[in-house]
């Protein structure tokens, strides 16, 4: 049992800096938005932004590779499960959509508004909430 709470709070501990990843990146793609041409700026974030996106990767992998032993060997899981998975696949599938504006950027094209990147920064809160709500909840 003592096993199955280490390999528990260490997946925790990589999804926590998954999702801070996860929340920090489209806010790193905001202030390239609004940083207008100012080479210096734009260049030093988006350097941070790459480091950030590749950190987040690595990450997630190490969260997944626990997620995995957990359910498993210890058979976690339930109906709650394959919804809170696919919630997990929209935020990774944000994350990749935040990483090729990135690269993009990089390229010379342009980003959407920084309302519109706002806007793009606040879906991952909402799916986190929902993740944790069935985790917690485990409504079937």
């Amino acid at each position: 049992m003592q096993s199955y709470f280490w390999i528990k709070s260490l997946h925790l501990l990589f999804v926590i800096a998954w999702m801070a990843a996860a929340f920090y990146l489209p806010r790193i793609l905001v202030n390239i938005a609004e940083a207008g041409d100012v080479p210096a700026v734009r260049d030093r974030l988006v350097l941070m932004g790459r480091r950030l996106y590749r950190f987040g990767h690595v990450v997630f992998g190490i969260a997944v590779i626990f997620g995995l032993v957990l359910w498993m060997h210890f058979r976690i899981g339930g109906g709650w499960l394959h919804p809170k998975l696919l919630l997990v696949a929209l935020l990774l599938a944000h994350f990749i959509v935040a990483g090729r504006w990135l690269k993009g950027v990089a390229k010379g094209r342009p980003l959407p508004s920084g309302k519109a990147l706002r806007w793009f920064n606040e879906i991952p809160v909402l799916l986190l909430l929902a993740v944790i709500w069935l985790v917690l909840a485990k409504p079937f």
